[in-house]
């Protein structure tokens, strides 16, 4: 008996939102018309989310392995597809919107949602400029408008003509088969990319595209405060488009470790090491921070591993405040003692110290 949760990958308490994510990746991956795909590992996660995706026929499933659907349009080891519209007798339309997936198999990709692709970088930090903030200028290479035409594709100056492929409307319709049968898609026009017009005269340095590849210097702000592994989205700063907006620039952190800092939310942490007379008796040390030299009191009968707080010292978390610098004390145990500290020593236990 096949065990539909396991086709999609999905636990058995998935919600409607995972189980369809989890079919959107696997038709993805096995549609027979895309190259490399598998008609029958797609036959089997299409069978699995046309029962999972049904309330009633998923409660039936998960009651008695099985759902109870008629004879009438059986396929796929005997699963009535009658209800999964569009492919059945009925001609309607999907229950469920494939078309994301299918628009991928058929190229429209970017074209369809009119916008430029994302695209990401790697920028490493020291642990100070992750704690302070820091501007960095960086150079990648990318689609950018072409500025000769400013992303028109034409020759400056040149008018435009009525797209031959679409005739003017945009958009065109193709009919495609698949095992489900053939089904017509309205999708852009890859000539004039939707919008009907074409430029008499092409651009000479672009030839038509409105974009080519060059270098940009990328002004990146790196707020106080940031983590490693944090992430920077720059809105319209990834590769551009003719046709649409240009797609967005993730800059990804890494932060070097620093040998004395370690951070605890907005907390800094760093340890001091004190002889043990000072953590009888008290004392005063000079402590490093991000800041400079801060001066520390420590009390008398301090507890080794005991924290000391340095207020305002630590991680900015906003237009004037700041955690603090916690002080880690590790008390210095002699290896060794001469014969009149041991004596003295011997004194104090005597006295039940």
């Amino acid at each position: 008996m096949k065990n539909y949760y396991d086709i999609l990958g999905v636990q058995k308490n998935a919600s409607e939102d995972d189980i369809k994510k989890a079919f959107r990746k696997l038709a993805q991956k096995y549609h027979p018309d895309k190259k490399g795909g598998d008609e029958a590992k797609f036959k089997e996660v299409s069978e699995a989310y046309a029962v999972l995706s049904d309330k009633k026929k998923r409660a039936e499933y998960d009651a008695h392995g099985r759902t109870f659907a008629g004879a009438g349009g059986q396929g796929f080891g005997g699963y009535d597809f009658s209800n999964f519209q569009g492919f059945g007798g009925n001609g309607q339309a999907f229950e469920f919107d494939l078309g994301d997936i299918f628009s991928e198999f058929f190229g429209q990709g970017g074209v369809r949602t009119g916008r430029g692709r994302d695209i990401s970088i790697d920028i490493e930090l020291t642990f100070r400029e992750a704690i302070f903030g820091v501007e960095r200028r960086v150079l990648i290479s990318k689609l950018g408008l072409c500025q000769t035409c400013n992303g028109t594709g034409g020759k400056p100056g040149s008018k435009t003509v009525t797209c031959t492929t679409c005739n003017g409307k945009g958009s065109i319709r193709e009919t495609r088969n698949s095992f489900f049968g053939s089904f017509t898609q309205e999708r852009v026009c890859p000539h004039c990319h939707g919008k009907g017009e074409v430029p008499e005269i092409l651009c000479e340095t672009c030839h038509g595209a409105g974009v080519l590849k060059r270098e940009e210097e990328i002004r990146v702000i790196v707020p106080a405060g940031v983590e490693d592994g944090e992430m920077i989205r720059m809105p319209g700063r990834g590769e551009a488009t003719s046709v649409g907006n240009a797609g967005d620039l993730y800059v990804k952190l890494h932060v070097r470790p620093d040998p004395k800092f370690a951070r605890e939310g907005s907390n800094l942490v760093t340890t001091l090491s004190i002889k043990l007379t000072d953590a009888l008796l008290g004392g005063s040390y000079a402590v490093q921070s991000l800041d400079g030299e801060e001066r520390l009191t420590v009390p008398p009968g301090i507890v080794h591993g005991e924290m000391l707080r340095v207020r305002g010292k630590g991680v900015p978390t906003g237009r004037s405040s700041r955690g603090d610098l916690l002080v880690n004390v590790q008390i210095e145990f002699p290896k060794k003692l001469s014969k009149s500290a041991r004596e003295a020593v011997e004194k104090l236990r005597k006295e039940g110290l």
